[in-house]
């Protein structure tokens, strides 16, 4: 029997993680954590059973406790929390599906006291890639990847050599706004940009997709999961999403990961690395599909993915700026505050406005994230 934990279970990432649990008999929920979504909370600890649950604020663990009142669980709160049930004794693996930069903290808890961790908060790697890289692999923990096309690189890479890496092709759907240009973004609504063609993901990562700044921010993560130059990473647009992503060898030779657009498979994976279990699902029919085709990204109008790796190739506090400015100009955008071109604008403004900083702790990153959150609550009213 497998002990986890899960960092954001309400989440879509923490939800699909309990349908691959409760697809196999071996894997058991220690403690998992929520932000908001009490009810939801409530239904997974009454069919998991977990030992400890952390969510964040007070009154929502006073309501959470009155609602379980009669089972065996306790429940904590805050940054604090969600430490303890990184580092539960009992686990093995820590799953980290919260969405912001409030996953690193537990993470460097979590690989300190010895857990594998797979992996699906970005903002983990993308800001503090050079504290979290060396960290495991001092404590010898494995980092597992849980993103798609993370997960696709890592799958395609078992039984090769590392140092035998060309390049790295990154696949990208285009998102529900591919082919458009700046002109056609500037009247786009919310609802329109929730309705990706083909993943059913959370409303921010969906933002991120149409914005090209989730790809952005997955060139940045590959950077470090991988140990690859920036110039060794390329985003290619593969409208279909059945390519998840491809390693270019040495010698010409490529390797491709393929599947149905479905999460499960690379949770799953990650969980039970280096062995599969079957997964119940839709199957690739390739009589049906005919075809796949690829596109260049358009980065003059998607501007996340340049964006992104220019702070990359900054690097310093640069990327926790990017990802920052971002964080808080899609929650704005997903309020209906702010316009969708208006999020490359806060953006670029925030890592204009920024002095970069070389190294960054974790105290710096941290301190850095909560001036950009500032910076942008001063430009919103320009806009």
């Amino acid at each position: 029997m497998k002990k986890i934990a899960i960092l954001g279970s309400t989440g879509s990432i923490g939800t699909q993680t309990l349908d691959v649990v409760r697809a196999n008999g071996d894997l058991e929920v220690l403690g998992i954590t929520a932000g908001s979504n009490i009810q939801k909370l409530e239904e997974q600890i009454r069919e998991f059973h977990p030992k400890l649950v952390a969510v964040m604020k007070e009154e929502a663990a006073k309501e959470l406790r009155d609602k379980v009142a009669d089972l065996d669980v306790r429940i904590v709160t805050g940054m604090e929390g969600l430490l303890e049930v990184a580092a539960m004794p009992e686990t093995e693996i820590l799953v980290t599906a919260v969405v912001g930069m409030i996953g690193i903290r537990p993470t460097i808890e979590a690989i300190k006291a010895g857990k594998d961790i797979a992996l699906a908060n970005k903002e983990t790697l993308v800001t503090a890639g050079h504290i979290i890289m060396p960290l495991a692999k001092e404590m010898g923990v494995q980092i597992l990847p849980v993103d798609s096309e993370h997960s696709a690189i890592f799958q395609a890479l078992n039984g090769e050599h590392h140092k035998e890496i060309h390049k790295l092709l990154i696949t990208a759907s285009g998102g529900p706004f591919r082919g458009r240009k700046t002109e056609d973004l500037k009247k786009v609504t919310l609802a329109d940009t929730l309705k990706h063609p083909n993943w059913v993901m959370g409303q921010k990562i969906t933002v991120d997709s149409a914005t090209l700044v989730n790809k952005g921010l997955e060139v940045m993560e590959a950077k470090w999961l991988f140990g690859m130059d920036l110039d060794q990473i390329q985003v290619v647009v593969q409208p279909q999403s059945v390519i998840h992503s491809m390693i270019e060898f040495v010698d010409g030779g490529i390797m491709a990961q393929l599947g149905t657009p479905d999460m499960r498979l690379p949770i799953q994976y990650a969980l039970y690395y280096p062995h599969r279990r079957y997964l119940a699902g839709d199957r690739l029919d390739f009589a049906a599909l005919k075809q796949i085709t690829f596109e260049e990204p358009d980065m003059d109008t998607f501007l996340g993915l340049p964006m992104a790796i220019q702070a990359s190739r900054i690097g310093g506090t640069m990327p926790t700026v990017f990802n920052a400015a971002n964080e808080r100009a899609v929650a704005k955008f997903l309020r209906q505050e702010i316009g969708f071109l208006d999020i490359y604008a806060l953006i670029q403004a925030s890592m204009e406005a920024h002095k970069v900083k070389e190294n960054p702790d974790l105290d710096l990153i941290l301190e850095t994230e909560q001036e950009t959150y500032e910076f942008v609550e001063s430009q919103v009213s320009g806009l």
